[in-house]
């Protein structure tokens, strides 16, 4: 099975940056069935992971629509950094969860920044969010959604990781058989 998997992670890499753009969008549209169905209000930490994600998304995306190795090798490196940014995040959301402060804060007030900075108006309704980045709203298998999140951040950061590292290796070995031939 192993085998099998880094297999594929040499022969379609294309295919593997768009599944991981199919379940990025996934995972939004579950966040958006708990927002705008459920009625969770997500907190400003929740809004940058979702940012991130929407980040991975599009770099893995792109990285999956141009047939250029280049492309996919910076869409891969991309989405590494992306994918390292909201595990960040999620990772720091979740000690708050865990240790939470004496005063409950995670930031500025996120209506406090739209009235600070209008060009945070522009943000399209989805992402405004007010909740306390410290209450756990909601649970799967005792983890809260920035655990999950953290998880999944990092599922995203292995896929990435391990296909830059076939990508670089395949692209090395080539030199070295074009080299050879010269």
């Amino acid at each position: 099975m192993g085998g099998k998997l880094l297999n594929w992670f040499d022969t379609a890499p294309r295919r593997v940056l768009a599944t991981v753009a199919a379940a990025c969008v996934a995972m939004l549209g579950f966040g958006l069935y708990l927002q705008l169905v459920v009625g969770l209000v997500p907190c400003p930490m929740c809004i940058v992971q979702r940012y991130a994600l929407i980040l991975v998304l599009i770099v893995a995306a792109l990285g999956a629509a141009f047939p250029a190795r280049g492309a996919q090798l910076a869409g891969t490196g991309l989405m590494l950094l992306a994918a390292g940014f909201g595990a960040f995040v999620a990772a720091r959301q979740s000690w708050l969860q865990w240790y939470p402060p004496e005063v409950a804060s995670c930031g500025r007030d996120f209506y406090g920044m739209i009235e600070n900075f209008p060009l945070q108006r522009a943000i399209p309704m989805i992402f405004k969010g007010s909740g306390d980045c410290t209450k756990i709203d909601w649970t799967f298998l005792g983890g809260s959604l920035a655990n999950w999140s953290f998880v999944a951040f990092s599922a995203v950061i292995v896929v990435a990781a391990t296909l830059l590292a076939r990508q670089l290796r395949s692209r090395a070995r080539t030199q070295q058989r074009e080299a050879l031939t010269a």
